[in-house]
């Protein structure tokens, strides 16, 4: 399958979140929201055998807030699931760095192939995006009104994340590993 299969896979829980929402309420749209996040995750393992780390945590949490507001009716849960989620990984980006472990590195090796110190400049540059995230989590959450947070969530933070990757290119150039610049060994 296509990048483009892959991504739709991740996606498409999100536009079903958005659309279920706008024709109901946000303790619904969790609830159809999990519900559709585990059936693309059981297609991803089905279709390519493996789910992505990152995929699989996005999932836990997925299920344990959105689990916690449907049961207990409170959209609290999944509203600051996103803060929690990017918390988590800064912290445990900040707790690599901090001990020597490069873990996004380990996550995104088979896609990027950098030297250590490229890593470590997008280890540091990740964890303090993800703080970002859930800052602005917070701010629209809080300031606004449940549609628009939806709205946010599902048309804002993709194209946050395409335009930091971007703005991560001349990095990605500066540290690629020689066989992946296109140079022979």
């Amino acid at each position: 399958m296509s990048q483009l299969a892959r991504l739709g896979l991740e996606f498409i829980p999100l536009v079903v979140f958005f659309v279920t929402n706008a024709l109901s309420d946000l303790v619904t749209a969790t609830a159809v929201f999990v519900g559709v996040t585990a059936v693309s995750l059981v297609l991803y393992r089905l279709w390519y055998g493996t789910v992505p780390v990152v995929l699989l945590i996005g999932a836990v949490f997925v299920g344990v807030f959105g689990g916690l507001t449907v049961a207990l009716g409170d959209e609290i849960f999944i509203k600051i699931r996103p803060t929690v989620v990017n918390v988590f990984l800064a912290a445990l980006l900040f707790g690599g760095l901090a001990t020597g472990r490069l873990f996004l590195k380990v996550a995104l090796r088979t896609s990027l192939s950098l030297d250590d110190e490229g890593w470590r400049l997008l280890t540091w540059r990740f964890a303090f995006f993800f703080l970002f995230l859930a800052g602005m989590n917070e701010l629209v959450w809080r300031l606004f009104d449940n549609d628009v947070w939806v709205a946010y969530k599902v048309w804002g933070v993709m194209p946050l994340s395409l335009v930091f990757t971007a703005f991560q290119m001349p990095l990605f150039n500066r540290h690629r590993l020689p066989d992946q610049a296109g140079e022979t060994a």
